[in-house]
């Protein structure tokens, strides 16, 4: 639609990209390279806040005060039945990363204690109040993550849920609580299946791509769980830590450390590659064997289920025999299995060299409260899952999905607030600001700029999250104005090929390189 009194046709859209301006005359244009207009004359301003909580913000940005909780724990958990407690094993963990934990707290938040590093204890239970509540006490690890373990939690045959969630509450130092965490759903399993897998029971089987645990226990006792983990850059057998390793069906024809991504459900016989999703560090190809009464089965090929007994050879072993991935005390090593005398599609296996595996979740949690003046809990903390991009030129909106969202909330692209309508719990949609408002040098600057995406409180209190935002340019036959930086001679041929895109940045400490 034409403005009131235009007379102009209306400018066909541009591409995705927030550099453009309104066109003008052609005398106001000249006026421009002279004296640059001011940022109203842009296409869209959001509302200026207050200058206090964009310095807030923009100092929060710049000192990574990010506070990430992050709980891992089994996604499934085997009943217990009468006086029996069959505790979570693997054991629910819960770290605490990030360097805004060592900032010093705000008023209201002292550490009476006038104690060092982390400031808060845990408890956790299981929703509902169904189980004893576990207090969690966290220790400061060698790569600056504080780390706490509930090892005593169980589940009830009293308990007649199919699923249920891992409750952490956490409580500053000073008594004041500081929010009340959620795991992933669990599903409750009886025991493990022993029956040959089906396809059909999607639940259980483990799928290329998704994120396992390794344990192994001597003769069933508990007392002697070791859990495959990853310290100083080596796999080690740990009794006190468990890493989760994502599961990839690798191919023979690739080298190590290079396998395409492949999907499907990971089948007893499939050469299996694992990732520790904290390190990035890998093991080798190797096979993946059921194992049955100490032995590995040569020629089963049945989907693989939670909480099976398995074996990892290393490829190229002769027939029968072959290694096997074996620990010995703290040390990962490798096993030379042994030709079963009587069956020639077993290995004999010992104790070491037989793993139990369960698929494992992980959910995080990221904010940030130097910001922040208030007593109030820091949850529910929104989490964003994807961001869908509608429009483009003078118009685009940002939609972001995810869950916890409310009507109190506001998107910031960088040090810039959004105009933000609360949808559902599910959904936020925003105007994506224009260029200009992150200063008026980016008018003529030719290169991307990347800002991260956060959301804010009404108190201040900034959620970080895992996606950031690209503005590319568009290419402009005016002239920068005298003292904008030169552009190479191949600028113009550069940002024809770039597109307005979305881009994935790692806040989390864990995870950066």
């Amino acid at each position: 639609m034409d403005p009131p009194g235009g007379t102009d046709p209306p400018l066909p859209p541009g591409p995705l990209t927030h550099l453009g301006r309104l066109e003008s005359s052609e005398g106001q244009r000249e006026d421009e390279i002279d004296c640059p207009s001011p940022l109203s004359c842009w296409n869209r301003s959001p509302p200026e806040p207050s200058a206090v909580l964009r310095d807030g913000v923009r100092r929060c940005l710049q000192m990574h005060s990010e506070q990430t909780v992050r709980i891992l724990h089994a996604k499934v958990a085997q009943k217990s039945y009468g006086s029996e407690k069959r505790f979570f094993c693997p054991p629910p963990c819960v770290y605490l990363m990030g360097p805004g934990w060592r900032l010093k707290p705000q008023q209201g938040q002292a550490n009476e204690s006038g104690e060092a590093g982390c400031t808060v204890c845990g408890y956790m239970g299981l929703d509902g109040g169904s189980a004893e509540t576990q207090k969690l006490s966290f220790e400061e690890q060698p790569d600056s993550r504080e780390f706490g373990c509930a090892k005593a939690l169980y589940i009830s045959d009293s308990d007649k849920r199919k699923h249920f969630r891992l409750v952490l509450k956490l409580v500053l130092r000073g008594g004041q609580e500081l929010g009340t965490f959620h795991s992933r759903l669990i599903k409750v399993i009886s025991k493990p299946s022993q029956k040959k897998q089906s396809l059909k029971n999607t639940d259980l089987c483990i799928s290329s791509g998704s994120k396992v645990s390794l344990f192994n226990r001597l003769r069933s006792q508990t007392v002697s769980t070791r859990y495959l983990s990853v310290e100083g850059g080596a796999f080690i057998a740990s009794a006190r830590q468990w890493a989760a390793f994502t599961l990839h069906l690798a191919d023979d024809c690739c080298s190590r450390g290079e396998f395409p991504l492949r999907e499907g459900y990971v089948r007893y016989g499939s050469l299996v590659q694992l990732v520790c999703t904290v390190t990035g560090i890998t093991l080798p190809p190797m096979i993946i064997r059921k194992v049955a009464k100490q032995c590995a089965l040569l020629d089963v090929d049945e989907p693989i289920s939670q909480l099976h007994k398995c074996a990892l050879q290393f490829p190229g072993g002769g027939p029968g025999g072959g290694t096997y991935l074996c620990l010995a005390m703290e040390k990962i090593v490798q096993f030379q299995a042994s030709p079963c005398p009587k069956e020639a599609n077993r290995a004999l296996l010992n104790d070491s060299s037989c793993w139990t595996i369960i698929g494992t979740e992980s959910v995080e949690f990221s904010f940030s409260t130097s910001l922040a003046c208030t007593q109030e809990p820091v949850t529910p903390v929104p989490l964003i899952s994807t961001l869908e991009l509608s429009g483009g030129g003078d118009v685009a909106t940002l939609e972001l999905l995810g869950e916890n969202f409310h009507a109190g909330l506001k998107v910031w692209f960088g040090d810039v607030e959004a105009e933000t309508m609360y949808r559902s719990p599910r959904s936020l949609v925003c105007v994506v600001p224009d260029v200009a408002a992150f200063g008026s040098a980016w008018r003529w600057l030719r290169t991307p700029i990347t800002v991260p995406v956060s959301l804010v409180r009404a108190d201040g209190l900034l959620y970080s999250s895992a996606f950031s935002f690209t503005y590319t340019p568009e290419q402009s036959g005016r002239p920068p104005p005298s003292g904008a930086p030169e552009l190479p001679p191949n600028a113009d041929a550069l940002l024809e090929s770039i597109h307005h895109e979305f881009t994935r940045t790692n806040f989390h400490l864990f995870i950066q390189s």
